[in-house]
């Protein structure tokens, strides 16, 4: 009969094993969950090592060795890492399930995949929405020190002055709870209380369609709850449509509903996104390695600040439309296309 296999002692020295990962890290990688809620399962006590149950967020164990278990399944191992870009339409929220029973963007990936999404979308916006296994991606993405771009257009209720557009790009005070449910309307619980209000990063602002409902292109590098509502709520305008159409390199291509996975050359972009880590005097500044200088520095002239297209790729056409997503530049009428008709 064969002996078993040596386990490792709880105090084993990490040096001696180069092998040693942290517990929340070895099951983000099992795709069991995130980053962070690998931590509250261990914070919980619903994690055993060896047959022990850990709470320390700091432990580390050998995946090759040590048998890990989470709610009593023991884990197979490192999966293969998946990373999918998908459309996500209105009316979905950005959670693995909703005790509410509402429709959740999990229903919008094959049946067996096990990847989660990395950070959020709120239920009436849409758009572009990146769904992985890859722990540490996830979490380098989502940490507010990445300053990674996101763009979106946004169309508002009735047109802001220039002068208020111009509060918006400098950053503005918004409530950290609730929003008011009128245009300009502050939550009680932010009302005359500094500690929870907070200031927005600057962001990139440019109109893409004049209208009386107007659309703009902004660019942030946080993702507060509900920043970009709460933004206009501060200068009296109420927000009726967001449709995220840019995550640092990647474009939104799919239709709504419909998801695509990520190339080798996407995935590398990205990680080379969370890495840039230099301190900048501006916004055009924090993407300089990725933008070409503009003649005479004025906002729009930088590729960041060019709205991004979110036209759905056309069936056989595969091979032309990951061409496009590798082209630099675009032509007026591509990047125009990720507006709805006017009306809408």
């Amino acid at each position: 009969m064969a002996d078993e296999p040596q386990r490792h002692a709880s105090g084993e020295d990490e040096s001696a094993n180069p092998n040693m990962e942290r517990l929340q890290k070895i099951i983000a990688a099992a795709g069991l969950a995130s980053r962070r809620r690998a931590e509250e399962l261990i914070a919980t006590g619903r994690v055993q090592v060896n047959g022990k149950v850990v709470t320390e967020l700091g432990t580390k164990a050998d995946p090759s060795r040590d048998h890990i278990r989470v709610d009593g399944k023991l884990l197979q191992g490192a999966e293969r890492q998946r990373y999918f870009l998908i459309n996500k339409p209105k009316g979905y929220v950005t959670t693995v399930s909703d005790p509410e029973g509402r429709h959740t963007v999990m229903e919008l990936i094959p049946r067996g995949e096990r990847v989660f999404p990395v950070g959020r979308l709120d239920y009436m916006s849409e758009g572009l929405l990146l769904l992985t296994n890859d722990g540490d991606l996830a979490n380098a993405l989502t940490r507010a020190a990445s300053r990674v771009e996101k763009t979106y257009l946004v169309k508002v209720s009735g047109k802001p002055s220039e002068a208020s557009i111009e509060q918006l790009r400098t950053g503005v005070m918004i409530d950290r709870g609730r929003i008011g449910t009128r245009p300009g309307e502050r939550s009680a619980s932010g009302k005359g209380r500094g500690k929870d209000r907070v200031m927005t990063a600057p962001a990139k602002i440019r109109l893409v369609r004049d209208a009386e409902n107007p659309w703009y292109e902004m660019v942030l590098i946080e993702g507060r709850n509900r920043e970009l509502r709460k933004m206009f709520e501060e200068i009296g305008h109420h927000v009726e449509k967001i449709r995220r159409v840019g995550y640092g390199p990647l474009v939104l291509d799919v239709e709504p509903g419909k998801l695509r996975e990520l190339d080798l050359q996407e995935i590398e972009a990205l990680k080379r996104a969370v890495q840039k880590k230099k301190p900048a005097s501006s916004i055009a500044g924090r993407r300089a390695a990725q933008t070409r200088p503009s003649g005479d520095g004025r906002p729009g002239q930088n590729r960041a600040d060019r709205p991004r297209s979110s036209a759905p790729r056309s069936s056989g056409s595969g091979a032309a439309a990951k061409q496009t997503r590798g082209t630099k530049s675009r032509g007026p009428a591509q990047r125009k296309r990720g507006l709805p008709k006017r009306g809408q």
